[in-house]
C-alpha cells in the first residue's frame, strides 16, 4: 500500500527536472498524477515512461484560461483533486539596470500569477468536498505545495525578476494557508537552493528553451557553479530526486499539521548563493 493511494495530483512543469522527479515519487507512492509541460511531446514521453496512472496536459500556463483548462483536465481524468504542486518555471537573468520590462513581467507571470490562477480554478474542487466532510465530522487533508527559491527568501544578484516572483510565492502561500486552513488544505512552499537541473547547468549553446517564440538561455556562469560546493555545507548540489523529497513530505500525511510554512531545501545554505 502506498501512502498516497487514491490521491490525485497536478504537478506543473513535470516532464523534466524537479517536477519530473516529484511526479515519479508521487506515482511510486500510489497517486494519480497529471503531467504538464509547455512541450506536449516531452510531456507525453514522460507520461509513458512513468510507471503508474498518469494523464497529460500540454500548454502555456501563462495564457489566461489555460490554468482553468489544466484543472479541468485533472478533474476529467481523475474525478477529483487532492494535491497541487506549482513547480513550473524558468529564469531570465540580468542585472537590474539591464533588465527589460518584458523579462521582469515574464517571471511574475510564470512563478506568481500562474499558481494563483491554478489555485483559484481548483478552489471548488478543494473547498466543496471539505465542507461536506466537515458536516460529517471528518478531516480529510488536501495539499498545495508552491515552489519558491532561496533567491526569493534571501535575494540573488542578477535575479531581481525571479527573486521578486519567488518572494511573492511565500506571501501568497501564507495567505492561502490562512484562508483555506478551515478546509484542511495544507498550503506550504519549498525554497530550493542549488539543485542540479537545466537551470543550474553551464550556460552553453545547447542549454536553451523556447518561450513565447524567444530563445531563452538557461544555466548559470561556470564560476558560480565552481564556487557552489564551497558554499554548501553538504558540499554539493542536490539531485532532482533529493529536491522532490521535500515536496513529497509536504504532500504526505506526515505534514498534516505543517501549514503556511516555507521549507528550505538547500544543503545548509542560509544567506543565498552570493553577497
Amino acid at each position: 500500500m502506498g501512502v498516497l493511494d487514491g490521491k490525485s495530483a497536478i504537478v506543473t512543469g513535470s516532464a523534466r527536472g524537479i517536477g519530473r522527479a516529484t511526479a515519479e515519487l508521487l506515482v511510486e507512492h500510489g497517486a494519480q498524477v497529471l503531467i504538464n509541460d509547455l512541450d506536449g511531446d516531452v510531456a507525453e514521453r514522460a507520461s509513458t515512461e512513468i510507471d503508474g496512472e498518469t494523464a497529460v496536459f500540454a500548454g502555456d500556463l501563462t495564457k489566461p484560461g489555460v490554468p482553468d483548462e489544466l484543472v479541468a483536465k485533472a478533474i476529467d481524468a481523475f474525478g477529483k483533486l487532492d494535491i497541487i504542486v506549482n513547480n513550473a518555471g524558468y529564469t531570465l537573468d540580468a542585472p537590474v539596470h539591464k533588465m527589460s520590462d518584458e523579462h521582469f513581467q515574464a517571471m511574475l507571470d510564470i512563478h506568481t500569477v500562474v499558481p494563483f490562477r491554478i489555485i483559484r480554478a481548483a478552489a471548488p474542487h478543494l473547498r466543496e468536498p471539505a465542507k461536506k466532510e466537515r458536516e460529517e465530522g471528518r478531516e480529510v487533508f488536501r495539499k498545495i505545495v508552491n515552489i519558491s527559491s532561496t533567491s526569493g527568501t534571501f535575494g540573488n544578484a542578477g535575479q531581481a525578476n525571479y527573486s521578486s516572483a519567488k518572494a511573492a510565492v511565500v506571501g501568497f502561500t501564507k495567505t492561502i494557508a490562512k484562508e483555506w486552513g478551515q478546509f484542511k488544505v495544507n498550503v506550504n512552499a519549498v525554497a530550493f537552493g542549488f539543485i542540479d537541473t537545466r537551470l543550474t547547468q553551464p550556460k552553453v549553446d545547447e542549454n536553451v528553451m523556447q518561450i513565447h517564440g524567444e530563445t531563452v538561455q538557461l544555466g548559470i556562469p561556470e564560476q558560480m557553479r565552481q564556487m557552489a560546493p564551497m558554499m554548501i555545507p553538504l558540499g554539493r548540489p542536490a539531485t532532482p530526486e533529493e529536491a522532490a523529497g521535500g515536496i513529497f513530505f509536504l504532500c504526505s500525511p506526515w505534514s498534516n499539521y505543517v501549514h503556511g510554512q516555507t521549507l528550505h531545501v538547500t544543503g545548509g545554505i542560509f544567506g543565498g548563493m552570493s553577497g
